[in-house]
Parts: structure tokens; sequence; C-alpha cells
């Protein structure tokens, strides 16, 4: 019975590895992880970039991360969530490359603007807007 099982395996079409079982390959993998087998725990944790930042962009991700947690406690507006939204991305780019471009950051001037009407007593607020002002250079 045992050659019976071994003789149908032997017949069944070759997998992508040329094996009855096929093979698995795994190429590369970029931010990512991979589990083979069973009962497996897998944490992914996005490191942080080395990326060297200037030092005003420093100043700007921590305005962005103190004005972002303040607005945590307001209100939710179509403003504030706009805001919000160009706080993550802007963030999320100079994480990524160290700098942001001079359109995102006009960008986050113009819903900073928006939303001055929400925020404008937040010390946080002011402070996002002078680092954004000396990166455009005004």
């Amino acid at each position: 019975m045992a050659e019976d099982a071994d003789a149908e395996r032997e017949e069944e079409p070759a997998g992508a590895g040329g094996r009855a079982y096929g093979d698995i390959r795994i190429g590369s993998v970029r931010g990512g992880a991979v589990g083979i087998g069973d009962h497996n725990y897998i944490v992914n944790v996005r490191a942080e970039s080395s990326v060297a930042r200037d030092p005003a962009y420093e100043r700007l991700l921590e305005a962005i991360r103190q004005l972002g947690a303040d607005l945590a406690r307001l209100v939710e507006s179509p403003e504030v969530s706009a805001l919000a939204d160009e706080l993550s991305e802007t963030e999320d780019e100079i994480r990524r490359t160290g700098a942001a471009a001079p359109g995102r950051l006009a960008r986050l001037r113009a819903v900073l603007q928006d939303a001055s009407a929400s925020i404008g007593m937040l010390a946080s607020g002011v402070a996002l807007g002078q680092a954004v002002g000396a990166l455009l250079g005004g």
C-alpha cells in the first residue's frame, strides 16, 4: 500500500520546483516578514529610517508630533481632519527621505491656515507654522 502511494506521487505533475509537491522559493523580502511552517509568531516592526535630517526638519517633526497630539483632543471638523492627514503624510515623507518637498510644505501651510479657527489657541499650531515658515522662507 505504501508503494501505491509513492507511485501516485510520482505520477502527479511536478510543482514549480520540479518535485511532486513543489518547492517554496522566496527571491527577496523587503519591508516584511515571512514565516514557514506551523505555529509561527511573526512580528514585523517598521524600522526607523537612518536618513540624516537637517535640524530644521527635526524641529518640524517635533512640531508635527506636538500638534498631532493636540488635534486628538479637538472636536473633529473637516479642516482638522485635513490637517491631521497632511501632518501624517508630511511626517512620513520626512522619515523616509529626510526632508519634505516644497509642495508638501506649501500644502501643510495651506491646511494649517484653513484650520486656524480650530487651532488658533494651540501653541503647537503656532510652533508648526513657524517651522514651516522657516523652511519655506517666510
